[in-house]
């Protein structure tokens, strides 16, 4: 790592811990949650964002988050790759979200790789779970409990286990008209 990019990521990480701090160790209303997510991500949060600390972050400032979004308590999200959640999602408790990841060769495995994770709009994510790095969660689908998920889902699908695999597709012509009356 360059020096001048190591201590503009100390930076970043230091406010992350910072912030993440004082976002954990108290009470906080669902408004001042949402403008310490607003600090953190230095991005406009909307009103319909909710959040059940503890939550954790390295920088927080690559952290995309739609509207009607849900994250429980617990959730880790390594967003040195850059994470994108879409609207209406659901992110259950002890989520990790690992955007990043060594090198599997010894001699190298100081170095890191990164790439983006995205959640598409209206995703369940269960209860510890873990994704990995480069992973596209498609609109409407379920990641169940405890699924650890190294490849892309497709939308309207549920997937499961160590490793997600498809366990079922689900309808998407109902869950789209409830949706289309819902913002009308």
């Amino acid at each position: 790592m360059k020096p001048a990019y190591a201590a503009y990521a100390n930076t970043l990480f230091q406010e992350a811990i910072q912030i993440g701090m004082e976002m954990n160790n108290r009470y906080h209303t669902p408004a001042e949650l949402r403008e310490l997510m607003e600090r953190l991500t230095g991005k406009k949060i909307d009103d319909t964002f909710r959040l059940f600390p503890p939550f954790y972050t390295d920088f927080g400032k690559n952290i995309s988050i739609g509207k009607d979004v849900f994250i429980n308590s617990g959730c880790h999200f390594q967003d040195q790759g850059g994470i994108i959640i879409g609207d209406g999602s659901f992110i259950g408790h002890n989520v990790v979200l690992a955007t990043i990841n060594h090198d599997l060769d010894p001699a190298n495995n100081r170095k890191n790789h990164y790439a983006p994770i995205t959640i598409e709009s209206h995703v369940w994510i269960g209860s510890n779970t873990t994704i990995l790095p480069g992973v596209t969660i498609g609109e409407w689908a379920v990641v169940a409990a405890g699924a650890v998920v190294i490849k892309d889902v497709p939308p309207y699908t549920v997937v499961g286990g160590v490793p997600a695999r498809v366990l079922k597709t689900v309808r998407n012509d109902s869950v789209e008209e409830d949706v289309h009356e819902k913002n009308s």
